[in-house]
């Protein structure tokens, strides 16, 4: 089975992360496959919705543990999670994501991309990025603090404090919490519902809420910059070599 399943079902495209037995921990080749499922979407006029989900025990464990040594050692990011995280952004589609389990690092941070976020109630939201020596990534440190306000922002992306389902829907992230047999049916009805809409009007006020893409765009680039300064740093090299050392 691919690590990424595609399927469009009606007016809705489901992308389903699919690799849990190494907990949907997402490669650079995985980065590339969502893009690009993400802007094939945006060219093809019959996909009204996107539906982004992961396996029932987890939703995403954020990056790849080999890419992202490798990248540490390199000091560089990997352009296919910069392409990613710009096509999040700049993604005129309404996205819908289903999450169930553990969405760590990106796996949470994209979420804020998402216009419906519908939660198993074994969800579980984690941004450890301050512990590793980095700093929040995909827009987060601009989107998050306006839809959660400083406090709560910074007790997620820098404190690395783990939101429940319930506590991610008091936050904003999450829209509805349901049993985790329910999820799949429940977030593709969602998905359904908006892609019943008249297209256009959803465009345009999707357009209207979401602000400046290009104020989103200009910030994950800002992050990138400060992220690669991050991973070369000794803080970051002696907080990975710990994190190793504890997973051994």
């Amino acid at each position: 089975m691919p690590d990424i399943i595609i399927s469009n079902e009606g007016p809705v495209r489901k992308v389903r992360i699919n690799r849990p037995d190494k907990k949907n921990a997402l490669t650079l080749a995985m980065y590339e496959t969502l893009a690009a499922a993400i802007e094939d979407a945006g060219r093809e006029a019959n996909v009204r919705c996107l539906l982004i989900a992961g396996a029932p025990e987890i939703f995403c464990a954020g990056n790849d543990l080999n890419d992202f040594l490798d990248m540490a050692r390199s000091g560089g990011l990997g352009a296919p999670i910069v392409r990613f995280l710009h096509t999040l952004a700049r993604c005129e589609k309404p996205m819908v994501a289903a999450v169930s389990g553990a969405a760590v690092g990106i796996g949470t941070t994209m979420l804020l991309h998402c216009d419906q976020v519908v939660a198993a109630d074994n969800a579980a939201l984690m941004t450890p990025f301050a512990s590793l020596g980095l700093l929040p990534e995909a827009g987060s440190s601009l989107i998050a603090p306006r839809l959660m306000g400083h406090a709560r922002a910074f007790s997620m992306l820098v404190m690395g404090k783990s939101l429940t389902a319930q506590e991610a829907r008091t936050a904003g992230i999450v829209t509805s919490v349901v049993p985790a047999a329910e999820l799949d049916a429940q977030s593709f009805a969602v998905a359904r519902e908006i892609a019943a809409l008249p297209p256009e009007s959803v465009a345009a006020a999707r357009r209207l809420m979401r602000g400046s893409v290009e104020e989103i765009v200009a910030r994950i680039d800002e992050e990138v910059d400060m992220f690669k300064t991050r991973l070369a740093s000794p803080e970051a090299k002696a907080a990975l070599a710990a994190f190793l050392n504890r997973k051994r």
